[in-house]
């Protein structure tokens, strides 16, 4: 079993750390040295606000470091979600003494001590960006979910919660309070489990998390069960005192407006010795990739029931959100429009689809538009679905209904050519070095 902090030493101990040499600011200036090191995990060792204080971010920002944490190539990240999802598996529990997230217990909340890291101009404050909310219902049971959250005081935050899981928590408990944990510095596994939207209400995401890598978890006096060798677990309470929330950098790179949301009362700080402070950068990379990931094994698993689906890739420009490619190996010639309706119902804010024959490289945005260029005609493979449900995330969708249009691409070829050959020619594997 690896922990975040393993990892972090991993990428350290060869050289795949960027390590910032010198003292940073967290006000606005480690956030915009993540963003220009987008893509390369990164420490900062020296934070001027926080003395001793250790900060990593961007390292979960590529597939191919997920798919190193895991242990599998990167193609095989989205079976191993599914099949994850599909077969959770209960996770290891550990007593308080042998969980590393209880080492050090602070009773006097002070957040300022926290490295936060206040991300872009505009925000509306510090913010917990990687936090995983843990909330328990006697019935349902655990359920855990990243939500935002910006500091507001010594001892508060307001966190910016959908009308989902844990709102649905908070209304069975009486909508007056909700007892939870909160936990930052955690292992893929988790994070990924957490971003899960499973339909239904009640599943523990410690269980997804067991199964795509193996996860033990300790049970606080509350009886919610966090991450046992997580860097922080903070003991909160979801009032229903309310405040502003905002502005906030979303997956889109544009600023989402400012609501009204909920106060939580930090009662407890439990952390590591030497706590690692896990930053996610709004609207970068490994932000998107936590968020669309999660989202491929449920286009996946969809898919395959109408064709032989055999890889689905949400992408970076697409907000990791918004877009995705499948890959199907195409039996029928109705395929590809089967796949286009079903990749929709596996992710209700997609907003356009292209589907693939197994020769395109899905991870490749050149491969993918070759395969648009040379297999697809507009007015026949081309569905247009108008008035439809979309994303809040989407600044084109209506303000008010997030009604949008959607758009599905069948970029496969038939499987009876006519006229010029579909295949794309291949070539003889080379050793360059041989000639130069």
């Amino acid at each position: 079993m690896k922990s975040f902090r393993d990892f972090v030493t991993e990428l350290k101990a060869d050289g795949t750390l960027v390590e910032l040499k010198k003292p940073i600011s967290s006000h606005l200036d480690l956030a915009g040295v993540l963003y220009a090191l987008d893509g390369k995990p990164v420490m900062a060792a020296q934070i001027k606000e926080n003395p001793g204080a250790v900060v990593v971010g961007n390292v979960f920002s590529t597939k191919d470091l997920i798919a190193r944490y895991i242990g599998c190539k990167k193609g095989e990240l989205t079976a191993k979600l599914a099949k994850a999802i599909d077969h959770p598996s209960q996770p290891k529990l550990v007593s308080k003494e042998k969980a590393p997230a209880l080492e050090i217990t602070e009773s006097a909340v002070d957040l300022d001590k926290l490295p936060i890291l206040f991300h872009a101009p505009k925000d509306g404050g510090r913010y917990f960006s990687s936090a995983i909310v843990v909330a328990r219902d006697a019935e349902l049971g655990q359920n855990c979910s990243f939500h935002r959250m910006m500091q507001i005081g010594k001892n508060k935050m307001v966190a910016r919660i959908l009308h989902r899981h844990l709102d649905e928590y908070i209304a069975r408990a009486g909508g007056k309070s909700l007892d939870v944990a909160i936990v930052i510095g955690a292992p893929i596994n988790f994070l990924l489990a957490s971003a899960v939207s499973t339909s239904k209400i009640g599943v523990d995401e410690t269980t997804i998390a067991n199964s795509l890598a193996p996860l033990e978890v300790v049970e606080l006096s509350s009886g919610l069960r966090v991450p046992a060798q997580a860097e922080f677990v903070l003991e909160a309470t979801i009032t229903d005192e309310m405040h502003d929330e905002g502005m906030f950098v979303d997956l889109t790179e544009t600023y989402d407006i400012v609501r009204s949301q909920r106060v939580v009362i930090i009662n407890k700080i439990h952390h590591r010795k030497n706590p690692i402070y896990h930053a996610l950068l709004p609207g970068a990379l490994e932000h998107k990739l936590l968020m669309g990931m999660p989202k491929e094994p449920t286009i996946l698993l969809e898919v395959s029931k109408v064709a032989k689906c055999t890889g689905v890739n949400i992408t970076p420009g697409g907000c990791s959100w918004l877009h995705a490619v499948v890959q199907i190996d195409k039996k029928k010639e109705d395929d590809g429009q089967k796949a286009i309706e079903a990749a929709f119902a596996g992710h209700k804010s997609l907003k356009h689809v292209v589907i693939v024959d197994t020769d395109i490289d899905i991870y490749s945005p050149d491969s993918v538009e070759w395969a648009i260029a040379t297999r697809m005609q507009a007015d026949k493979d081309i569905v247009i679905k108008s008035n439809q449900k979309g994303s809040s995330l989407d600044p084109s969708a209506d303000p008010h209904t997030y009604e949008t249009s959607k758009m599905g691409i069948d970029a496969t070829r038939p499987l009876v050519a006519h006229g010029k050959n579909y295949e794309k020619a291949e070539w003889t594997k080379v050793d360059v070095k041989k000639y130069l």
